[in-house]
């Protein structure tokens, strides 16, 4: 388990979602991706508690954050409490977060958008669950882009979820990186409630890392008990 994992882990975790339009409209689908094109791109401000978990090797850790972002401060975090192996901590859960600090910092987060500059779309229909399935194809292999596909309500076209693999192995050690990011609107703004990662390093087997978000407040206004429950 390294930092270099957890690296690339953040660095898919905070891509801006700022899609563009120009795919062929005339399925479910493709009507799905043109009202969900149609949301503006913006860096919502939060506070949020976040949890982390990771495992590898046969040793685990957790660390619970409170975290705050806005474009002013870039992100801020203060961890609260954790436990667990303090390699996995030090190695991948801090580092994570200060990752993720650094790359909003220093605008490398813009390699990651679910953009045209990154990908091509392909329509794939709506599947039984009503979702709006979306091929991504990344137009580079780079370890921050990922090789898979998005899920739309296909109602009004809200991103409920992205899935797929790393299109580039970050490193010779660490190969066939899976991640599902799950996505939920909350006082008008579409932010990250969830990733889930799955990796397999060599001459060690599987490592897993989880994160989940609960927001108090979305662009300075709090968040609504309702959305708050559905955490």
């Amino acid at each position: 388990m390294t930092s270099r994992f957890a690296a690339v882990m953040i660095l898919t975790a905070t891509g801006a979602i700022r899609l563009s339009t120009g795919v062929a409209a005339g399925t479910e689908a493709s009507q799905a991706m043109e009202k969900f094109f149609q949301r503006p791109a913006a860096a919502n401000s939060y506070r949020a508690h976040r949890r982390l978990e990771a495992a590898g090797n046969g040793q685990s850790a957790w660390l619970d954050a409170q975290t705050s972002f806005s474009r002013a401060t870039g992100l801020r975090y203060e961890v609260t409490a954790e436990g667990g192996s303090g390699y996995i901590r030090s190695r991948v859960l801090h580092a994570l977060l200060e990752e993720e600090r650094r790359a909003i910092g220093n605008g490398d987060a813009s390699s990651a958008e679910i953009s045209r500059a990154n990908y091509e779309f392909k329509s794939e229909g709506v599947d039984r669950e009503g979702l709006a399935q979306v091929a991504l194809q990344p137009l580079r292999k780079e370890r921050t882009l990922i090789d898979g596909r998005m899920f739309l309500n296909a109602a009004d076209g809200r991103l409920l979820r992205i899935e797929g693999r790393l299109a580039k192995s970050p490193s010779f050690w660490i190969t066939k990186v899976d991640v599902v990011r799950s996505y939920r609107l909350m006082n008008g703004a579409l932010v990250p409630v969830a990733l889930e990662s799955r990796a397999q390093l060599r001459l060690v087997g599987a490592a897993t890392l989880h994160m989940t978000y609960h927001y108090s407040d979305i662009n300075e206004q709090p968040v609504h008990e309702v959305d708050a429950k559905e955490q």
